[in-house]
């Protein structure tokens, strides 16, 4: 009988640590399970914050990529801009090289008339010509043209017209004075009267033209006079 109950409480007595152990058991996995759930809750705003950011990453990215086509639209539009204003330069500066390339007629050539009249004393003029071309007298192969010529009793007027001087235009100017003749020898008995006009002209170029015996005609005040008139030696 001792037996028996000796067993039955060592029985009573394991089944009761057991219970003991199954409740610790339940109890850590419980824990555990806490913190699991604790570490999904985590990692479920973690998640939620990543999509969020995400979000905003793609916004930022349309935001971005409306920016660029945007940007693209405003660049199409400059360059068809910028293409339509060099367009309209382009015709402008045509419109004034061609404008400077009747500079002679327009400005120059009515005044020569004039300066013939007040300072050389030519009344009427015998001829008067605008871009005159001509060949050489003597070698055929060679033709020249002239911007302006007035021609009274006894002086021939001869005109260079540039719109930008230069040096150089004005020393190939003084090669022509040199040949002046040999393309209308019917002029040979009448003084030649050398004008370089240009509607500005320097105090240098100026110098540069009396050294040479060329008369400088340019803008004053209001119209298109002699400038070195006096400084000439006739």
């Amino acid at each position: 009988m001792v037996d028996v109950e000796e067993r039955v409480y060592r029985l009573e007595v394991v089944l009761e640590e057991f219970i003991k152990n199954v409740e610790i058991a339940q109890m850590r996995t419980e824990a555990e399970i806490r913190v699991l759930k604790e570490e999904m809750r985590v990692f479920k705003d973690e998640m939620r914050n990543f999509k969020d950011e995400m979000k905003d990453f793609k916004d930022e990215m349309k935001n971005f990529k409306d920016e660029m086509r945007d940007f693209k639209d405003e660049m199409r539009a400059f360059k068809e801009e910028s293409r339509r204003e060099r367009a309209e330069m382009n015709k402008k500066w045509g419109e004034i090289t061609n404008k400077l390339g009747t500079f002679a007629e327009d400005m120059v050539a009515p005044n020569i008339k004039g300066i013939a009249k007040k300072y050389f004393g030519c009344e009427d003029l015998d001829f008067f010509g605008v871009r005159i071309k001509k060949r050489h007298s003597t070698d055929k192969s060679k033709r020249r043209e002239f911007d302006c010529i007035a021609v009274c009793e006894d002086i021939v007027i001869l005109n260079e017209t540039k719109a930008t001087p230069r040096i150089e235009y004005i020393n190939d100017f003084v090669n022509v004075l040199k040949e002046f003749y040999d393309y209308f020898p019917e002029y040979r008995d009448k003084k030649l009267i050398p004008i370089f006009a240009s509607m500005y002209l320097g105090g240098d170029m100026v110098n540069y033209l009396t050294k040479n015996g060329i008369y400088a005609m340019a803008i004053k005040e209001d119209t298109m006079d002699l400038l070195n008139y006096d400084d000439i030696i006739r």
